[in-house]
């Protein structure tokens, strides 16, 4: 065996069902799997699906054979969950990934797990269990990961075998677990990447995996530190690598990465990319800008981004900078730690953590950087640290390492585009972050488009990803969402991140969402927590007009008052008989209101005569408008203009909107709040403020139709 092969090995196990009893018509065998931590086993969603819904609730556990002998698990992960009725057949859908506890397993060998995105190609092994030679034996070939086709990782070569499922990928340069097997198309395999783990931070107790990682780490530093001749991952990666290559070691990221599995977790992908970007730009010493596209969760994963970071430009400068960097990214996280959450973080190994950045630093750091390491480790070793943070703030020496921590803490805001319709009614989409309000990332696209009524669902997983990615510190991402005006109804701003009825969408039987009073941020409508800014798609596509920049900067200042959208709709309600105001009748009334104006109408504008009138609106340079979108009787309108009027009178000014509009959505959801208050209808907010990039409102070309693609 290789000295790979020999450290799979040990690692791998057969999931069966659970002995007499436990659907024995379904077979003993189910699938592979493999240990990421003592105890924890991961596999995939549908290698444990084969046993039903009962597994899933944990009414039922597993059958877990490997080295170490025969025991019980239960699925606490997993994404897809499981369907009764499809359960063990059928296509199962990306991420396709489960994790298991395993009992009595704590002294199980573990492997190691890959901390970003694998590198393509590269040559992989794949391991598993398997009876399609035969009886059941360990099963192991050698092929490529060739590429990637949306979450799937693409194998050429060797390809998993019936009953590989839910075995190791490994990367065979750098001596990593890097996927598991998933399956077959054609003359194609396709795994699930390790960094899908990530998707399971996001349902309902995902909270465990920082502790599954926290274990994963403090394994392999534990097998390392330890006497004897047992070979071990790190000793087999540092064989693998070229003598005398500069950067770090897998020595020196095994004890970082120990380090860091000993503080509180980060509160969420933005506080990692914060200081991932600081440390980066300092150590390139440019004006480095660099959005993050990926769902950090792990501060490791952080550290995982600075591997092989080179300078940007031809200046002559060390090949490989990312001992600098990832020594600098170390110091800051423990800065961060003891600022943000003083009381939750170990002295002692705070101490040993500061210590060997230090020393390493010593060592390996270039002069500048080791000065800015040693200021930012004099932070976390005071007494009051938060005090000598301030200090160092108004310190001129000190703001060479803090320059860039009060831009990137304003974190990103999110951009949904959704075209014009193209192949008859199919709209097309995609999903972006927003930086500083200048630098974007696509995380999400859809050129083949998708019926008005599939809108929702096929971008709640995007959109929940963009929100996770743009939350950062106390920013709270704003949705920003350029729409076609026929669309300009769609109530975004009740849309949930979740299917209504489950908050991490459990299934029960036959598929249906179960009932349940669970309750949290993810699972409310997005207008009741978040800004939802509805934006004129067309008009964002074209420069602005003078017209636009001049109202916007009197909406912006104040105060605002509201004049009728349409001349027929006025705060008195609609006259019967009332002879409909034509379109230069509207023109020439808002027009020549004034520019603080904001017009009001009580009904939706994205068909008919609100239509009409929105367009001449927005011709006019309005940069505000309100609307009530939902069907009503025109009894009601009175009451809301009322509501709009006092509306605008409290927020001033068009940033003033955004607070007094989301109680107003409160408010108006709960029946007995409405009454006693006289809340009426669903209130619709057109906030398009003039010379933001239009990023999201480029044209978009369909492609070519053609068959769809997947498994």
């Amino acid at each position: 065996m290789s000295a790979l092969e020999e450290l799979v090995r040990p690692s791998l196990a057969r999931i069966v069902a659970p002995g007499d009893g436990y659907a024995p018509e379904r077979g003993e065998y189910w699938g592979s799997g493999f240990f990421i931590a003592p105890g924890w086993l991961l596999t995939c969603a549908h290698v444990v699906g084969k046993g039903g819904a009962e597994v899933w609730r944990s009414r039922s556990p597993v059958g877990i054979t490997w080295q170490g002998g025969t025991t019980t698990g239960e699925v606490v992960l997993a994404k897809p969950r499981p369907e009764p009725a499809h359960a063990g057949r059928g296509r199962w859908e990306f991420p396709d990934i489960a994790l298991v506890r395993v009992h009595g397993a704590d002294d199980a060998r573990c492997v190691w797990l890959s901390d970003r995105a694998p590198t393509i190609p590269a040559p992989v092994s794949l391991h598993g269990w398997s009876r399609q030679t035969g009886a059941l034996g360990l099963r192991h070939g050698v092929g490529e990961a060739s590429g990637r086709d949306g979450k799937a990782l693409l194998l050429a070569g060797a390809l998993p075998v019936e009953g590989l499922s839910g075995g190791p990928v490994v990367d065979l340069r750098h001596g990593s677990v890097i996927a598991m097997n998933k399956g077959v198309r054609q003359t194609e395999g396709a795994a699930v990447p390790v960094t899908a783990l990530r998707e399971l931070h996001d349902v309902r107790g995902g909270d465990i995996l920082h502790t599954v990682m926290r274990e994963h780490d403090l394994h392999h530093l534990a097998r390392f530190n330890r006497s004897g001749a047992d070979t071990d991952w790190t000793r087999v990666q540092t064989g693998l690598r070229d003598p005398g290559a500069p950067g770090l070691t897998p020595a020196q990221r095994l004890h970082l990465y120990g380090h860091l599995a000993q503080l509180p977790p980060p509160s969420g992908p933005g506080e990692i990319a914060d200081l991932v970007q600081e440390a980066k730009s300092r150590v390139v010493q440019s004006d480095f800008r660099s959005p993050f596209p990926e769902d950090l969760r792990t501060w490791r994963e952080g550290a995982a981004l600075l591997h092989g970071l080179r300078d940007l430009g031809d200046k002559g400068g060390r090949p490989e900078l990312d001992l600098d960097a990832v020594l600098l990214y170390a110091a800051r996280v423990a800065r961060h730690t003891v600022l943000e959450r003083p009381g939750d973080t170990d002295p002692e190994r705070l101490r040993d953590f500061t210590r060997w950045i230090g020393e390493q630093a010593v060592l390996y750091a270039q002069p500048v950087i080791r000065e800015d390491i040693d200021r930012l480790l004099r932070d976390v070793r005071e007494p009051d640290a938060t005090r000598s943070a301030r200090s160092a703030r108004s310190d001129p020496s000190a703001r060479s390492v803090l320059t860039s921590e009060t831009s990137s803490r304003a974190g990103a805001d999110v951009l949904v585009d959704i075209g014009e319709p193209v192949y008859g009614e199919r709209y097309p989409l995609s999903v972006r972050l927003l930086y500083d309000g200048r630098d974007v990332t696509p995380l999400y696209s859809n050129d083949l488009g998708v019926r008005r009524h599939e809108l929702q669902e096929h971008l709640r997983e995007p959109l929940a990803e963009a929100l996770r990615l743009g939350d950062r510190g106390e920013h709270l991402a704003v949705v920003e969402a350029f729409l076609p005006r026929a669309l300009l109804d769609e109530p975004i701003d009740e849309w949930r991140l979740v299917p209504e009825g489950g908050a991490d969408g459990a299934a029960g039987e036959g598929g249906e969402y179960e009932e349940t009073d669970f309750f949290d941020e993810q699972s409310m409508p997005l207008g009741l927590r978040r800004t939802v800014l509805l934006r004129d798609r067309r008009r964002n596509a074209k420069p602005p007009i003078p017209e636009w920049r001049r109202r916007w900067t009197a909406t912006a200042r104040g105060p605002l008052s509201g004049i009728p959208l349409r001349g027929e709709s006025t705060d008195t309600g609609h006259p019967s008989g009332a002879r409909r105001e034509s379109r230069y009748g509207t023109l020439r009334r808002l027009s020549g209101g004034g520019d603080g104006c904001v017009p009001v109408f009580c009904g939706p504008v994205g068909s008919g005569a609100g239509r009409e009138a929105m367009d001449v609106a927005l011709a006019a340079g309005h940069p505000l408008v309100l609307w009530r979108r939902d069907g009503h009787d025109h009894e009601e309108c009175r009451t809301f203009h009322r509501s709009a009027a006092r509306l605008l009178s409290l927020a001033g000014r068009a940033e003033g909107l955004h607070a007094h509009v989301r109680d107003l959505r409160i408010g108006a959801s709960d029946p007995d709040i409405a009454l006693s208050e006289g809340l009426t209808g669903r209130i619709a907010v057109l906030y398009d403020p003039p010379d933001r990039p239009p990023y999201g409102t480029e044209t978009m070309r369909p492609p070519p139709l053609a068959g769809p693609q997947g498994f």
